[in-house]
């Protein structure tokens, strides 16, 4: 029987973060449920410059991070982008397929790395369960089959992706698949907040793994509060502490998004190896 190989990326750079711990949780509650050996391996790639061999693995999962996801001419950042070239590439011409799923700064990176359009910083600092709207792709996403329309997701971000190039988005053959609350009485554009890259590759701009006991870990976070305050107002505050560990919110966001994402990836490698075999 063929072992399922995970690297989870921490993209954290070192920081305290309640996302990774639930990236940990949810890939070690898959291990525990499969019938398959799953082997999970941790790599720091921005703090230690750790990278993982693309051919030893079978799923990536990199999570969200601090900071800048523009270039800062760091080691990792070579390294990073030829690791997102080497799955997407590796995928093209390989029968036994790899499984990529990149968490907010990971999604930032992957957008500027293929040049889908215009990450830039926030006018203020964005954390909450906000809606998240699909596409009219995204209503066929299987990874979005149980949630409702909108859904609820944990948002955490400075940067956001605005002025998706379309042409570009068609000439690789990617698609958006989730998209911000419409606000037609402000005049903002909507922010992209999901995206299907391949059929192996996806990628979130929200934070699919949160999970109620994280959230509360995050609000104690003075600034996490504040920006909350700031950007929505004390009602909205409150109304979001409500909101937390609602079944229907992100509790079931967690639920759906990246175990889907597993149990598929793991069927589609079993599938593989025994067509190889």
């Amino acid at each position: 029987m063929k072992d399922i190989r995970i690297a989870l990326l921490d993209m954290n750079n070192n920081h305290v973060n309640q996302g990774f711990r639930n990236i940990k949780e949810i890939s070690e509650a898959f291990q525990q449920s499969s019938e398959e050996n799953v082997i999970i391996q941790t790599f720091e790639v921005r703090f230690k410059n750790e990278m993982p061999n693309i051919d030893d693995f079978d799923i990536f999962i990199s999570s969200g991070g601090p900071g800048n996801p523009h270039r800062e001419g760091l080691e990792w950042e070579d390294r990073y982008a030829g690791f997102l070239d080497a799955v997407l590439e590796h995928n093209q011409y390989n029968e036994d397929k790899k499984y990529l799923f990149l968490i907010c700064h990971s999604f930032q990176l992957a957008s500027i790395h293929w040049k889908l359009g215009n990450i830039c910083k926030r006018k203020s600092y964005s954390f909450g369960v906000m809606p998240v709207h699909k596409t009219e792709e995204g209503e066929q996403e299987f990874l979005f089959k149980n949630l409702q329309d909108p859904f609820y997701a944990v948002d955490s971000r400075a940067y956001q992706f605005i002025e998706p190039d379309m042409d570009r988005f068609d000439e690789l053959g990617m698609k958006i698949m989730a998209i911000e609350k419409s606000r037609p009485h402000i005049n903002l554009e909507r922010a992209v907040m999901a995206v299907r890259f391949s059929d192996e590759i996806f990628g979130t701009q929200f934070h699919p793994e949160a999970d109620p006991q994280g959230m509360i870990e995050n609000l104690k976070d003075e600034k996490n509060k504040t920006a909350m305050i700031e950007n929505f107002g004390m009602e909205k505050y409150l109304e979001t502490v409500d909101r937390i560990d609602d079944e229907n919110k992100i509790i079931l966001t967690r639920a759906q998004i990246l175990p889907r994402f597993l149990q598929s990836a793991k069927k589609n490698i079993l599938k593989g190896s025994e067509a190889l075999a």
